[in-house]
């Protein structure tokens, strides 16, 4: 069965893995290197003891005075000296301490070669039984040559062995220190591991989840990571993706939507013709009639008004069905050069008697030196002759209607940005999604095809149409207008 690990945990017992190599190694050459020193230093100590006590006997030595050199190097014994021994030239031993002379390997021979001078030494590590105690007495020999003054051969030498307890409890405590240090060090490596773990594995755990959330649909996540390592390189990549992703989603869905809207309106577009072919020639024949009777002598003044009635709402018919049936065509666009001032001005003048007689004020914040805009005029002219003749029906009377012109820039192309806005009754929140909607309207008379020509006549310009999310009262509709000519 295979054991599943994350790439947390495999990071950090690998990391760990090393650390505990590395520690081990770097500890083992320290303790190394500690020991030799601690050994050279206790050699240098005995030389330094055998010369003193070589000084010390001097004088003995110089007329071979065993017994008053036994009594002077038995005085300098402790815990820590264990023996003396005191050769001849001859290198045969001449006297030592009680203690040494039962061990007859050590006693009787001298370590130090026949070609000596003033600065040899001999030193050697060893391991000895005490016959009384029974205890193994680790000891360090150091033995060094004894000259007269003005003669260059060797008068004799001193050897002497020095406990290596206190040297090696030293070590012990030396020892116990570094694998102090390095306990402290790996738990440091351990806990630095773990973070470095958490920080590399942490953004790969957002994006894990990012990527999870975008295979179910969900296009709008981001990775907020600012680091400019890898990993930063590769959550900016998937922010990129999941933009680019988002965008597409988008085009989908406006395609869509463009495609559900085109089969929308040739299914309207088959209906509309059948209902104008059937209702238009018996309208035709009323309408003639009515005509004919308007003619007639024999009317009094409330029949002719009755007739004129039926006239009216037969052109209402006739208007009705034209604009249905506009809507559903595909009608080329007439371009030519405007200024956007004069189309909106001349959609004001029609309504100028209307808006001075419920007392409107109509307010411009036109932006200077706006340029020409290739477009549809008499198109474009209906659309916003539209959406002011709304705005006048929603506004009290001493209502305000503003509208506002400024010059966009997108990326490489320019755009005409026209707000029109009111201080009306606006429009209910479960209903703007649904104003540009083919039929809809709230109005008792109409429809419903203003906005939804509206809207066809600016998407037919690559532009856009839509209420202003911050229109605090009133309605407040936002178009806009590509300043060159559509593709």
């Amino acid at each position: 069965m295979k054991l599943h690990m994350s790439l947390q945990t495999k990071f950090m017992l690998s990391v760990i893995a090393l650390l505990c190599v590395l520690a081990s190694l770097i500890l083992f050459v320290i303790e190394k290197r500690e020991v030799k020193a601690i050994y050279e230093e206790q050699r240098n100590i005995g030389i330094v003891v055998a010369k003193n006590i070589a000084n010390m006997i001097y004088s003995q030595l110089f007329v071979w005075d065993e017994e008053g050199i036994e009594e002077s190097i038995e005085a300098e014994v402790d815990e820590k000296l264990i023996y003396i021994v005191i050769y001849d030239r001859f290198r045969s031993p001449l006297t030592a301490t009680r203690f040494i002379k039962d061990y007859d390997e050590i006693y009787s021979f001298s370590l130090l070669g026949q070609q000596v001078d003033k600065n040899s030494f001999f030193s050697e590590r060893k391991r000895l039984e005490d016959q009384d105690s029974g205890q193994v007495l680790r000891i360090l020999e150091v033995e060094v040559p004894i000259f007269v003054k003005g003669s260059p051969d060797r008068w004799g030498s001193i050897k002497i062995g020095l406990s290596l307890e206190e040297t090696r409890k030293e070590m012990r405590e030396t020892r116990l220190m570094l694998l102090l240090i390095g306990s402290v060090g790996l738990l440091i490596g351990i806990l630095g591991a773990i973070l470095l773990a958490k920080r590399i594995t942490g953004p790969l755990k957002k994006l894990v989840e990012a990527t999870v959330k975008i295979s179910k649909g969900h296009f709008s996540q981001r990775i907020n990571i600012t680091s400019q390592d890898e990993i930063g390189n590769l959550a900016r990549s998937f922010n990129k993706m999941s933009r680019q992703l988002l965008q597409a989603r988008k085009k989908e869905e406006v395609a869509n939507q463009k495609l559900i809207q085109a089969e929308k309106l040739a299914s309207i577009g088959r209906i509309s013709a059948g209902i104008a072919h059937e209702i238009r020639n018996p309208l035709t024949s009323v309408k003639l009639n009515i005509q004919k009777l308007m003619l007639s002598d024999n009317l009094d003044e409330v029949e002719k008004e009755h007739l004129n009635i039926s006239q009216e709402g037969i052109k209402y018919m006739e208007k009705s069905i034209k604009d249905l049936l506009d809507f559903t065509r595909a009608s080329e666009l007439e371009l030519a050069r405007f200024s956007i001032e004069q189309i909106l001005e001349e959609s004001v003048k029609t309504l100028a008697d209307s808006l001075a007689l419920k007392k409107v004020r109509l307010k411009r914040n036109f932006q200077d030196e706006l340029p020409q805009i290739l477009v549809d005029g008499d198109k474009l002219r209906q659309v916003f002759l539209n959406i002011l003749r709304n705005a006048y029906e929603a506004v009290d009377e001493g209502g305000e209607i503003t509208i506002s012109l400024s010059l966009l820039k997108e990326r490489s192309r320019k755009i005409i940005k026209v707000v029109i806005s009111d201080n009306g009754c606006g429009i209910p929140d479960k209903e703007r999604d649904v104003i540009f909607e083919l039929f809809y309207t709230t109005k008792t008379t109409g429809i419903g095809l203003g906005l939804a020509i509206a809207r066809k006549i600016i998407e037919q310009h690559n532009g856009s149409i839509q209420l202003s999310e911050n229109a605090k009262k009133g309605t407040s509709f936002e178009i806009l207008i590509p300043v060159e000519a559509p593709q």
